[in-house]
Protein backbone atom coordinates (compact mmCIF):
# COMPACT_ATOMS: atom_id res chain seq x y z
CA UNK A 1 0.00 0.00 0.00
CA UNK A 2 1.42 3.36 -1.30
CA UNK A 3 0.88 6.43 0.91
CA UNK A 4 -1.35 7.76 -0.97
CA UNK A 5 -3.85 4.97 -1.22
CA UNK A 6 -4.04 5.35 2.26
CA UNK A 7 -4.48 9.15 2.42
CA UNK A 8 -7.19 8.32 -0.17
CA UNK A 9 -8.65 5.67 2.08
CA UNK A 10 -8.32 7.81 5.29
CA UNK A 11 -10.40 10.82 3.78
CA UNK A 12 -13.32 8.29 2.77
CA UNK A 13 -13.36 7.15 6.40
CA UNK A 14 -13.36 10.59 7.70
CA UNK A 15 -16.62 11.14 5.57
CA UNK A 16 -17.93 8.19 6.67
CA UNK A 17 -17.67 9.10 10.32
CA UNK A 18 -18.53 12.71 9.57
CA UNK A 19 -21.71 11.96 7.60
CA UNK A 20 -22.22 9.44 10.49
CA UNK A 21 -22.35 11.70 12.94
CA UNK A 22 -24.01 14.55 11.35
CA UNK A 23 -27.26 12.27 10.38
CA UNK A 24 -27.64 10.56 13.63
CA UNK A 25 -30.83 13.13 15.06
CA UNK A 26 -32.80 13.04 11.84
CA UNK A 27 -32.61 9.15 12.16
CA UNK A 28 -34.53 6.11 14.24
CA UNK A 29 -32.34 6.45 17.88
CA UNK A 30 -32.38 2.44 17.25
CA UNK A 31 -33.61 -0.32 14.99
CA UNK A 32 -33.68 -3.95 15.12
CA UNK A 33 -31.18 -5.29 12.37
CA UNK A 34 -33.11 -7.09 9.57
CA UNK A 35 -32.20 -10.41 9.20
CA UNK A 36 -30.70 -9.90 6.36
CA UNK A 37 -28.63 -7.40 7.45
CA UNK A 38 -27.72 -9.35 10.20
CA UNK A 39 -27.01 -12.76 8.73
CA UNK A 40 -24.19 -10.49 6.55
CA UNK A 41 -21.98 -9.95 9.55
CA UNK A 42 -22.70 -12.95 11.20
CA UNK A 43 -22.21 -15.17 8.04
CA UNK A 44 -19.28 -13.29 6.74
CA UNK A 45 -17.08 -15.96 5.24
CA UNK A 46 -12.94 -15.78 6.10
CA UNK A 47 -11.49 -14.12 2.80
CA UNK A 48 -9.28 -16.14 1.25
CA UNK A 49 -7.82 -13.22 -0.77
CA UNK A 50 -7.39 -9.26 0.44
CA UNK A 51 -10.15 -7.00 0.05
CA UNK A 52 -9.08 -3.50 -1.22
CA UNK A 53 -9.59 -0.61 0.86
CA UNK A 54 -11.94 1.49 -0.52
CA UNK A 55 -13.77 -2.02 -0.84
CA UNK A 56 -14.17 -2.27 3.00
CA UNK A 57 -15.05 1.22 3.85
CA UNK A 58 -18.13 0.51 1.24
CA UNK A 59 -18.90 -2.42 3.39
CA UNK A 60 -18.55 -0.59 6.71
CA UNK A 61 -20.81 2.10 5.04
CA UNK A 62 -23.48 -0.16 3.93
CA UNK A 63 -23.29 -2.97 6.32
CA UNK A 64 -22.26 -1.23 9.70
CA UNK A 65 -22.37 2.19 10.37
CA UNK A 66 -26.79 2.38 9.33
CA UNK A 67 -27.27 0.05 12.46
CA UNK A 68 -25.58 1.51 15.62
CA UNK A 69 -26.19 0.85 19.71
CA UNK A 70 -28.22 4.32 19.75
CA UNK A 71 -25.98 6.46 21.98
CA UNK A 72 -24.62 9.01 19.64
CA UNK A 73 -28.76 10.11 18.99
CA UNK A 74 -29.78 12.98 21.34
CA UNK A 75 -32.71 11.12 22.26
CA UNK A 76 -30.86 8.51 24.00
CA UNK A 77 -31.86 8.00 27.32
CA UNK A 78 -30.54 4.10 28.28
CA UNK A 79 -27.68 2.41 30.19
CA UNK A 80 -24.93 5.31 30.41
CA UNK A 81 -23.71 5.74 27.26
CA UNK A 82 -22.80 8.91 25.90
CA UNK A 83 -22.03 10.24 22.44
CA UNK A 84 -18.34 10.39 21.31
CA UNK A 85 -16.81 13.71 21.82
CA UNK A 86 -15.42 15.08 17.96
CA UNK A 87 -12.36 14.88 18.95
CA UNK A 88 -11.84 11.87 20.62
CA UNK A 89 -12.96 10.53 17.28
CA UNK A 90 -10.05 12.22 15.79
CA UNK A 91 -7.40 11.60 17.95
CA UNK A 92 -8.60 7.88 17.90
CA UNK A 93 -7.00 7.51 14.44
CA UNK A 94 -3.87 9.27 15.41
CA UNK A 95 -3.30 6.98 17.99
CA UNK A 96 -3.82 3.75 16.57
CA UNK A 97 -1.25 5.19 13.69
CA UNK A 98 1.32 5.21 16.49
CA UNK A 99 0.03 2.02 17.92
CA UNK A 100 2.16 1.75 21.05
CA UNK A 101 2.08 -0.62 24.08
CA UNK A 102 1.68 2.34 27.17
CA UNK A 103 3.27 -0.30 29.56
CA UNK A 104 6.02 2.05 29.82
CA UNK A 105 8.91 3.61 28.22
CA UNK A 106 10.16 7.34 27.05
CA UNK A 107 7.84 7.76 24.25
CA UNK A 108 4.61 9.98 24.06
CA UNK A 109 1.80 8.39 25.01
CA UNK A 110 3.29 7.37 28.91
CA UNK A 111 3.98 11.17 29.59
CA UNK A 112 0.46 11.73 28.17
CA UNK A 113 -1.24 9.51 29.79
CA UNK A 114 0.52 11.21 33.40
CA UNK A 115 -0.56 14.24 32.40
CA UNK A 116 -4.46 13.21 31.66
CA UNK A 117 -4.41 11.28 34.51
CA UNK A 118 -3.65 14.23 36.77
CA UNK A 119 -6.37 16.22 34.70
CA UNK A 120 -8.97 13.93 35.69
CA UNK A 121 -8.23 14.47 39.28
CA UNK A 122 -8.30 17.85 39.13
CA UNK A 123 -11.60 18.16 37.50
CA UNK A 124 -13.37 15.64 40.36
CA UNK A 125 -10.94 17.35 42.94
CA UNK A 126 -9.14 14.26 44.01
CA UNK A 127 -5.68 14.15 45.31
CA UNK A 128 -2.98 12.75 42.78
CA UNK A 129 0.32 12.22 44.05
CA UNK A 130 2.54 11.38 41.11
CA UNK A 131 2.14 7.49 40.20
CA UNK A 132 -1.73 7.65 41.77
CA UNK A 133 -3.76 6.43 38.77
CA UNK A 134 -3.46 4.50 35.32
CA UNK A 135 -5.94 4.29 32.80
CA UNK A 136 -7.93 1.40 31.97
CA UNK A 137 -10.49 0.02 30.05
CA UNK A 138 -13.25 1.10 31.81
CA UNK A 139 -14.29 0.97 35.74
CA UNK A 140 -15.00 -2.82 35.87
CA UNK A 141 -11.07 -3.06 35.25
CA UNK A 142 -10.58 0.57 37.55
CA UNK A 143 -12.31 -1.58 40.67
CA UNK A 144 -10.06 -4.72 40.73
CA UNK A 145 -6.79 -2.66 40.14
CA UNK A 146 -8.41 -0.56 43.51
CA UNK A 147 -9.85 -3.38 45.25
CA UNK A 148 -6.85 -5.35 44.45
CA UNK A 149 -4.74 -3.01 46.45
CA UNK A 150 -7.25 -2.62 49.10
CA UNK A 151 -7.08 -6.53 49.59
CA UNK A 152 -3.08 -6.16 49.55
CA UNK A 153 -2.92 -3.57 52.60
CA UNK A 154 -5.78 -5.11 54.96
CA UNK A 155 -3.96 -8.52 53.92
CA UNK A 156 -0.50 -6.81 55.11
CA UNK A 157 -2.19 -5.21 58.31
CA UNK A 158 -3.12 -8.36 59.07
CA UNK A 159 0.05 -9.92 58.88
CA UNK A 160 -0.52 -11.79 55.89
CA UNK A 161 1.37 -11.99 52.51
CA UNK A 162 -1.29 -12.60 49.87
CA UNK A 163 0.77 -12.15 47.37
CA UNK A 164 2.98 -14.60 48.21
CA UNK A 165 0.68 -16.87 50.68
CA UNK A 166 -3.06 -16.33 48.79
CA UNK A 167 -6.31 -15.86 50.69
CA UNK A 168 -6.25 -20.20 51.85
CA UNK A 169 -5.98 -20.08 56.07
CA UNK A 170 -6.78 -15.56 56.55
CA UNK A 171 -9.83 -15.00 57.81
CA UNK A 172 -12.42 -13.84 55.75
CA UNK A 173 -12.39 -9.76 54.47
CA UNK A 174 -15.31 -8.57 54.34
CA UNK A 175 -16.69 -5.62 52.03
CA UNK A 176 -19.89 -3.81 52.52
CA UNK A 177 -22.04 -1.94 49.71
CA UNK A 178 -25.34 -0.72 49.37
CA UNK A 179 -28.33 -2.94 47.11
CA UNK A 180 -27.87 0.07 44.22
CA UNK A 181 -24.11 -0.58 44.15
CA UNK A 182 -22.75 -1.50 40.94
CA UNK A 183 -22.26 -5.16 39.83
CA UNK A 184 -19.15 -4.70 38.81
CA UNK A 185 -17.79 -4.56 42.83
CA UNK A 186 -19.38 -7.83 43.17
CA UNK A 187 -17.28 -9.09 40.03
CA UNK A 188 -14.17 -7.88 41.54
CA UNK A 189 -14.82 -9.56 44.78
CA UNK A 190 -14.96 -12.84 43.76
CA UNK A 191 -12.11 -12.65 41.07
CA UNK A 192 -10.22 -11.96 44.01
CA UNK A 193 -10.98 -14.79 46.05
CA UNK A 194 -13.22 -12.39 48.74
CA UNK A 195 -16.53 -14.22 47.89
CA UNK A 196 -19.79 -12.67 46.92
CA UNK A 197 -20.89 -13.64 50.31
CA UNK A 198 -18.50 -11.68 51.86
CA UNK A 199 -19.93 -8.08 50.69
CA UNK A 200 -22.45 -6.98 53.04
CA UNK A 201 -25.21 -5.17 51.73
CA UNK A 202 -26.15 -2.54 53.99
CA UNK A 203 -29.09 -0.70 54.31
CA UNK A 204 -29.93 3.02 52.64
CA UNK A 205 -31.82 6.12 53.86
CA UNK A 206 -34.58 7.50 52.00
CA UNK A 207 -32.47 9.56 50.17
CA UNK A 208 -30.78 6.04 48.52
CA UNK A 209 -27.93 7.05 50.46
CA UNK A 210 -25.58 4.36 52.29
CA UNK A 211 -26.56 4.92 56.07
CA UNK A 212 -23.54 5.15 58.42
CA UNK A 213 -25.38 3.80 61.20
CA UNK A 214 -26.13 0.69 59.94
CA UNK A 215 -22.44 0.18 58.63
CA UNK A 216 -21.35 0.53 61.96
CA UNK A 217 -23.65 -2.15 63.36
CA UNK A 218 -22.69 -4.30 60.27
CA UNK A 219 -18.74 -4.14 60.80
CA UNK A 220 -19.32 -4.41 64.72
CA UNK A 221 -21.14 -7.58 63.83
CA UNK A 222 -18.48 -8.77 61.99
CA UNK A 223 -15.48 -8.08 64.31
CA UNK A 224 -17.51 -9.81 66.85
CA UNK A 225 -17.65 -12.97 64.98
CA UNK A 226 -14.18 -13.32 63.95
CA UNK A 227 -13.88 -11.55 60.33
CA UNK A 228 -11.90 -8.55 59.04
CA UNK A 229 -13.88 -5.93 57.69
CA UNK A 230 -11.38 -4.08 55.08
CA UNK A 231 -13.48 -1.88 52.35
CA UNK A 232 -16.27 0.10 52.06
CA UNK A 233 -18.32 0.94 48.65
CA UNK A 234 -19.38 4.38 48.27
CA UNK A 235 -20.86 5.60 45.32
CA UNK A 236 -20.99 8.96 43.43
CA UNK A 237 -24.08 8.36 41.51
CA UNK A 238 -25.69 5.13 41.54
CA UNK A 239 -27.09 3.38 37.50
CA UNK A 240 -30.36 3.33 39.08
CA UNK A 241 -31.21 6.23 40.21
CA UNK A 242 -28.01 8.65 39.93
CA UNK A 243 -28.21 9.04 44.02
CA UNK A 244 -24.48 10.45 45.78
CA UNK A 245 -23.54 8.75 49.00
CA UNK A 246 -22.12 11.46 51.62
CA UNK A 247 -18.78 10.69 52.09
CA UNK A 248 -17.73 12.82 54.55
CA UNK A 249 -19.22 10.13 57.58
CA UNK A 250 -18.59 7.51 55.80
CA UNK A 251 -14.03 8.76 55.77
CA UNK A 252 -14.66 9.03 59.10
CA UNK A 253 -15.95 6.03 59.85
CA UNK A 254 -13.50 4.25 57.52
CA UNK A 255 -10.84 6.29 59.05
CA UNK A 256 -11.91 4.80 62.95
CA UNK A 257 -12.07 1.52 61.51
CA UNK A 258 -8.75 1.21 59.48
CA UNK A 259 -11.05 0.42 56.48
CA UNK A 260 -10.29 1.10 53.01
CA UNK A 261 -13.28 3.58 51.29
CA UNK A 262 -13.08 3.15 47.81
CA UNK A 263 -16.05 5.34 45.53
CA UNK A 264 -17.91 4.17 42.32
CA UNK A 265 -17.48 7.16 40.09
CA UNK A 266 -17.83 5.62 37.07
CA UNK A 267 -20.87 7.25 35.92
CA UNK A 268 -21.53 10.19 38.38
CA UNK A 269 -17.96 11.60 39.79
CA UNK A 270 -17.83 14.20 37.17
CA UNK A 271 -21.08 15.60 38.25
CA UNK A 272 -18.76 17.83 40.64
CA UNK A 273 -18.22 19.94 38.11
CA UNK A 274 -21.94 21.47 38.07
CA UNK A 275 -22.20 24.21 40.79
CA UNK A 276 -25.71 23.32 41.28
CA UNK A 277 -25.19 19.73 42.74
CA UNK A 278 -21.20 20.17 43.88
CA UNK A 279 -22.34 20.39 47.39
CA UNK A 280 -23.45 16.43 47.11
CA UNK A 281 -19.73 15.74 46.53
CA UNK A 282 -18.55 16.78 50.12
CA UNK A 283 -15.90 14.29 51.41
CA UNK A 284 -14.96 12.88 47.70
CA UNK A 285 -10.98 13.60 48.15
CA UNK A 286 -11.05 11.93 51.27
CA UNK A 287 -11.39 8.25 49.88
CA UNK A 288 -8.67 5.80 49.60
CA UNK A 289 -9.40 5.04 45.68
CA UNK A 290 -11.76 6.61 43.29
CA UNK A 291 -12.76 4.49 39.75
CA UNK A 292 -14.39 7.03 37.35
CA UNK A 293 -14.93 6.41 33.38
CA UNK A 294 -13.75 9.32 30.86
CA UNK A 295 -15.89 7.39 28.39
CA UNK A 296 -19.47 8.18 29.92
CA UNK A 297 -20.23 11.83 31.20
CA UNK A 298 -17.06 13.25 29.13
CA UNK A 299 -17.97 11.11 26.39
CA UNK A 300 -14.28 10.01 25.33
CA UNK A 301 -14.99 7.35 22.89
CA UNK A 302 -15.04 3.94 24.31
CA UNK A 303 -12.38 2.37 25.62
CA UNK A 304 -11.40 4.28 29.08
CA UNK A 305 -11.70 4.50 32.38
CA UNK A 306 -9.34 5.48 35.61
CA UNK A 307 -8.05 4.17 38.67
CA UNK A 308 -6.75 6.47 41.40
CA UNK A 309 -5.68 5.98 44.36
CA UNK A 310 -4.47 8.24 47.75
CA UNK A 311 -1.44 6.17 47.89
CA UNK A 312 0.43 4.90 44.88
CA UNK A 313 2.70 2.74 46.71
CA UNK A 314 -0.33 0.44 47.88
CA UNK A 315 -0.95 0.02 43.83
CA UNK A 316 3.02 -1.01 43.51
CA UNK A 317 2.59 -2.97 46.35
CA UNK A 318 -0.37 -4.87 44.85
CA UNK A 319 0.68 -5.41 41.66
CA UNK A 320 4.94 -4.33 40.18
CA UNK A 321 6.34 -7.27 39.03
CA UNK A 322 9.49 -6.46 36.63
CA UNK A 323 11.18 -9.99 34.43
CA UNK A 324 14.49 -9.91 33.53
CA UNK A 325 13.57 -9.18 30.21
CA UNK A 326 11.83 -6.05 31.24
CA UNK A 327 14.29 -4.06 32.92
CA UNK A 328 14.22 -0.32 32.54
CA UNK A 329 17.23 1.33 34.24
CA UNK A 330 15.85 4.88 32.84
CA UNK A 331 12.59 4.26 34.03
CA UNK A 332 12.82 6.73 37.26
CA UNK A 333 11.20 6.43 40.20
CA UNK A 334 7.65 5.62 39.04
CA UNK A 335 8.71 2.82 36.95
CA UNK A 336 5.92 1.39 34.38
CA UNK A 337 2.20 1.83 34.15
CA UNK A 338 2.32 -2.27 33.75
CA UNK A 339 3.56 -2.07 37.51
CA UNK A 340 0.42 -0.50 38.86
CA UNK A 341 -2.38 -2.79 37.35
CA UNK A 342 -3.21 -5.89 35.93
CA UNK A 343 -2.01 -5.19 31.76
CA UNK A 344 1.14 -5.42 30.73
CA UNK A 345 0.62 -4.78 26.49
CA UNK A 346 -1.51 -1.47 27.12
CA UNK A 347 -3.62 0.77 24.67
CA UNK A 348 -2.83 4.25 24.20
CA UNK A 349 -5.84 5.56 25.20
CA UNK A 350 -4.83 8.92 26.72
CA UNK A 351 -4.74 10.80 23.14
CA UNK A 352 -8.02 10.48 23.07
CA UNK A 353 -8.93 11.49 26.58
CA UNK A 354 -6.18 14.25 26.20
CA UNK A 355 -8.31 15.50 23.40
CA UNK A 356 -11.56 15.35 24.36
CA UNK A 357 -10.77 17.55 27.35
CA UNK A 358 -8.28 19.55 25.69
CA UNK A 359 -10.63 20.23 23.12
CA UNK A 360 -13.42 21.85 25.51
CA UNK A 361 -11.81 22.80 28.57
CA UNK A 362 -12.44 22.41 32.10
CA UNK A 363 -15.35 25.25 31.66
CA UNK A 364 -16.72 23.61 28.68
CA UNK A 365 -17.04 20.06 30.27
CA UNK A 366 -19.00 21.75 33.18
CA UNK A 367 -21.25 23.86 31.04
CA UNK A 368 -21.96 20.30 29.14
CA UNK A 369 -22.76 18.30 32.07
CA UNK A 370 -24.56 21.44 34.04
CA UNK A 371 -27.04 21.32 31.26
CA UNK A 372 -27.75 17.58 31.20
CA UNK A 373 -28.37 18.02 35.05
CA UNK A 374 -30.62 20.46 34.32
CA UNK A 375 -32.41 18.73 31.93
CA UNK A 376 -33.03 16.02 34.35
CA UNK A 377 -34.27 17.49 36.99
CA UNK A 378 -36.73 19.19 34.21
CA UNK A 379 -37.68 15.68 33.24
CA UNK A 380 -38.27 15.30 36.74
CA UNK A 381 -40.78 17.97 36.82
CA UNK A 382 -42.11 16.98 33.91
CA UNK A 383 -42.81 13.53 35.27
CA UNK A 384 -44.34 15.01 38.30
CA UNK A 385 -46.71 17.04 36.45
CA UNK A 386 -48.06 14.27 34.33
CA UNK A 387 -50.97 12.27 36.26
CA UNK A 388 -50.06 9.18 34.59
CA UNK A 389 -46.32 9.21 35.31
CA UNK A 390 -44.86 9.00 38.93
CA UNK A 391 -41.12 10.36 39.63
CA UNK A 392 -39.49 7.10 41.98
CA UNK A 393 -36.69 8.79 43.27
CA UNK A 394 -35.11 12.49 43.75
CA UNK A 395 -33.02 13.70 40.51
CA UNK A 396 -30.00 13.92 42.00
CA UNK A 397 -27.29 13.89 39.21
CA UNK A 398 -28.50 13.17 35.77
CA UNK A 399 -30.41 9.90 35.77
CA UNK A 400 -34.45 10.12 36.35
CA UNK A 401 -36.23 7.40 38.02
CA UNK A 402 -39.76 6.93 37.11
CA UNK A 403 -42.46 4.25 36.05
CA UNK A 404 -45.72 4.88 34.17
CA UNK A 405 -48.78 4.69 36.41
CA UNK A 406 -51.84 4.90 34.73
CA UNK A 407 -55.07 4.42 36.48
CA UNK A 408 -55.86 1.60 35.79
CA UNK A 409 -52.53 -0.59 34.76
CA UNK A 410 -54.18 -3.44 33.43
CA UNK A 411 -56.65 -1.97 31.14
CA UNK A 412 -59.60 -2.58 31.99
CA UNK A 413 -62.21 -0.54 30.31
CA UNK A 414 -64.08 -0.25 34.16
CA UNK A 415 -63.84 3.67 35.18
CA UNK A 416 -61.55 3.83 37.73
CA UNK A 417 -60.93 7.29 39.91
CA UNK A 418 -57.77 9.10 40.06
CA UNK A 419 -54.29 6.99 41.17
CA UNK A 420 -54.33 6.40 44.48
CA UNK A 421 -52.30 3.55 46.61
CA UNK A 422 -52.21 0.48 44.87
CA UNK A 423 -53.07 -2.67 46.26
CA UNK A 424 -51.31 -5.63 45.51
CA UNK A 425 -52.66 -6.79 42.27
CA UNK A 426 -52.31 -3.38 40.69
CA UNK A 427 -48.54 -3.42 41.70
CA UNK A 428 -48.47 -6.32 39.99
CA UNK A 429 -49.86 -4.72 36.88
CA UNK A 430 -47.97 -2.07 37.23
CA UNK A 431 -44.79 -4.17 37.57
CA UNK A 432 -45.47 -6.37 34.42
CA UNK A 433 -46.44 -3.28 32.38
CA UNK A 434 -42.98 -1.18 33.31
CA UNK A 435 -40.90 -4.23 32.80
CA UNK A 436 -42.37 -4.14 29.18
CA UNK A 437 -42.14 -0.49 28.23
CA UNK A 438 -38.13 -0.38 27.30
CA UNK A 439 -38.07 -2.52 24.57
CA UNK A 440 -41.44 -1.05 23.14
CA UNK A 441 -40.20 2.37 23.36
CA UNK A 442 -36.93 0.83 21.76
CA UNK A 443 -38.55 -0.40 19.02
CA UNK A 444 -40.83 2.47 18.13
CA UNK A 445 -37.45 4.27 17.28
CA UNK A 446 -38.22 7.88 18.38
CA UNK A 447 -36.65 7.23 22.27
CA UNK A 448 -34.26 5.19 23.81
CA UNK A 449 -34.15 4.70 27.78
CA UNK A 450 -34.11 1.36 30.02
CA UNK A 451 -35.13 -0.28 32.75
CA UNK A 452 -34.00 -1.57 36.41
CA UNK A 453 -35.97 -2.39 39.99
CA UNK A 454 -35.31 -0.43 42.69
CA UNK A 455 -36.89 -0.86 46.25
CA UNK A 456 -38.80 -4.17 44.55
CA UNK A 457 -40.11 -2.50 41.67
CA UNK A 458 -40.05 -2.17 37.84
CA UNK A 459 -39.04 1.36 37.01
CA UNK A 460 -37.67 3.07 34.43
CA UNK A 461 -34.66 4.65 34.02
CA UNK A 462 -33.68 7.88 31.82
CA UNK A 463 -29.88 8.85 31.54
CA UNK A 464 -29.27 12.14 29.95
CA UNK A 465 -25.71 12.46 29.42
CA UNK A 466 -25.68 14.28 25.64
CA UNK A 467 -25.48 17.90 25.94
CA UNK A 468 -27.37 17.93 22.64
CA UNK A 469 -30.45 16.74 24.15
CA UNK A 470 -33.22 19.46 24.25
CA UNK A 471 -36.36 19.98 26.66
CA UNK A 472 -38.22 19.02 23.30
CA UNK A 473 -36.60 15.59 23.18
CA UNK A 474 -37.81 15.10 26.86
CA UNK A 475 -41.32 15.95 25.97
CA UNK A 476 -40.57 13.04 23.03
CA UNK A 477 -39.66 10.48 25.37
CA UNK A 478 -42.40 10.90 27.85
CA UNK A 479 -44.83 10.92 25.19
CA UNK A 480 -43.15 7.45 23.38
CA UNK A 481 -43.59 5.91 26.94
CA UNK A 482 -47.49 6.45 27.19
CA UNK A 483 -48.24 5.63 23.67
CA UNK A 484 -46.26 2.35 23.92
CA UNK A 485 -48.13 1.92 27.35
CA UNK A 486 -51.42 2.37 25.81
CA UNK A 487 -50.52 -0.37 22.87
CA UNK A 488 -49.80 -3.01 25.77
CA UNK A 489 -52.79 -2.33 27.43
CA UNK A 490 -54.84 -2.25 24.02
Amino acid sequence: MTSDDFRAAAHTAADLAADHLAGLAAGPVWQPMDDAARRTLLDAPLPAAGRPLDELLASVGRDVLPYPMGNGHPRFFGWVNSAPAPAGVLATLAAAAMNPSSAGGDHADVHLERAVVRWIAELVGFPHPPGGGLLTSGTSMATIVCLAAARNRAARDAGWDVREDGLAGMPPLVGYVTGETHSCVRKAAELLGLGSKHLRVVATGPDGRLDPTELRAAIARDRAAGLLPFLVVASAGTVGTGAVDAFDPLADLCAEERLWLHVDGAYGAFGVLDPEIAHRYAGLARADSLALDPHKWLGVPVDCGCALVRDPAELRAAFSLVPSYLRDEAAGELGWFSEYGTEQTRPFRALKVWATIAHRGRDGLAADIARTTALARRLGELVTADPDLELLAEVQTSIVAFRLRPADPTGSTEPTGPAGPADEADEAALDALNRELPAAVQRRGRAFLTGARLDGREILRACLLNPATTEEDLAVLLAEVKAAGREHTG
